[in-house]
């Protein structure tokens, strides 16, 4: 497919971009290749081929979220400054 550098010029109008002649004839081009491989990409015959959402596998490495007790009260205010052993004890600030 071929892009004239006016197509370009214009799209970089829509864009706000103020670009050099040299620079529309530039993109033109490359827009223009862009464009000619795509044409040939939709030419191969992909019937026989499983839609893909990545390239790659996606695992996670994280364990599943299941609630669990590491520590027992005794351990978690074994590390309070100050505790009554049952609650911390924190300063009044109200």
């Amino acid at each position: 497919m071929k892009i004239s550098p006016e197509e370009v010029a214009k799209v970089a109008r829509l864009a706000r971009l103020d670009l050099p002649q040299e620079k529309l004839e530039l993109f033109a081009g490359q827009l223009g290749d862009i464009l000619g491989h795509m044409d040939k990409l939709a030419t191969l015959d992909t019937a026989s081929v499983e839609p893909m959402y990545s390239p790659v596998e996606h695992t996670t490495v994280l364990r599943d979220d299941e609630p669990r007790k590491e520590h027992c009260r005794d351990e978690v205010l074994g590390n309070a400054p100050r505790q009554d052993g049952q609650f911390f004890i924190v300063p009044r600030i109200v």
